[in-house]
């Protein structure tokens, strides 16, 4: 494990003036990713995994409670994100390897399992991990990310969700998707949160800085390799339930995911509980922080 030079980078833990916490770049399953850091080394893990478009930076509101109610807790930009490490290879960005990522990112800290919480692109790498290594996992919270069985089967058998989902057949195009993303300062990506989260979920210096996370380089490729690896090369895991207590929280809002792939997700866990949470979008740990925040401390604490 090895720690960020003190340069601000203006998208590391230097963002965080409320808790103490660093940034550090961990070398994980042939890949370094930054990771930040926080609380007590000697607490119980808690691992929060981003999504699409975000990074690190997306769990702001939750790292502070948590590190306060007794936890440590790793925040890391995926693979491809940010100031994590950006493979060339497609291939590279298939879901198995994002969730080995996490196996090894555990075991970084000496342990064998943690808490996990993914949201979006997080959440089908949290789904991933609880059935390709269950063991790592002791609790799982899933923030509307649909079970992965159950999205292909939506996809095939419900014409609304395809519907909502044509923007990832957009994506599987080469080079345009990147160049239009790009385009009026990442107008398009601005869109993609603004656009579907309630008025004020992002403000100005907030949008900035993800800016400063898409501007990387070779950062939208690798963003965008996550929707185009599992189009083309699908790496489906070992088995369909999931044994680790679950709870997942779902904004019924939610622009791209319906909520019936909520219903159906929570079908596939063998102990879980399933919060609808009404006028609220995709966007659930911005708009809904301090409720998303009790629920996963319930989660923690209690199982589902």
């Amino acid at each position: 494990m090895a720690t960020m030079p003190s340069t601000r980078t203006g998208t590391d833990a230097e963002l965080l003036s409320t808790v103490d916490a660093e940034s550090t770049v961990r070398e994980v399953n042939g890949v370094r990713l930054h990771v930040v850091a926080a609380g007590d080394e000697n607490d119980p893990l808690v691992v929060l995994l981003h999504g699409f478009p975000e990074f690190w930076y997306g769990w702001r509101h939750q790292l502070e409670p948590l590190v306060e109610a007794g936890y440590r807790v790793l925040a890391p930009d995926q693979r491809g994100y940010n100031l994590s490490e950006k493979p060339e290879a497609l291939r590279a960005y298939r879901i198995g390897e994002c969730a080995r990522d996490i196996a090894a990112l555990i075991e970084t800290e000496g342990r064998d399992g943690a808490r996990v919480v993914g949201h979006d692109w997080g959440g089908m790498a949290a789904w991933d991990l609880a059935l390709r290594h269950p063991s790592a996992v002791d609790r799982l919270a899933i923030v509307n990310a649909p079970h992965p069985t159950v999205y292909r089967q939506h996809l095939l058998s419900d014409p609304e969700q395809l519907r909502r989902s044509w923007y990832a057949a957009a994506i599987q195009l080469p080079w345009l998707p990147e160049l239009a993303f790009r385009r009026n300062d990442f107008r398009l990506l601005e869109r993609a949160l603004r656009g579907t989260a309630a008025p004020g979920t992002f403000t100005d210096a907030e949008l900035d800085r993800y800016r400063r996370a898409w501007a990387r380089p070779d950062a939208l490729t690798g963003m965008l390799d996550w929707y185009r690896a599992a189009a083309r090369a699908p790496s489906p895991p070992p088995r369909e339930r999931v044994d680790a207590p679950t709870t997942i929280v779902w904004g019924e809002d939610d622009a791209a995911l319906t909520p019936s792939l909520a219903v159906d997700s929570d079908q596939r866990c063998r102990r879980s509980r399933l919060e609808l949470l009404s006028e609220t979008s995709h966007w659930v740990q911005h708009e809904r922080p301090t409720r998303l925040t009790e629920l996963l401390l319930e989660t923690f604490e209690n199982g589902a």
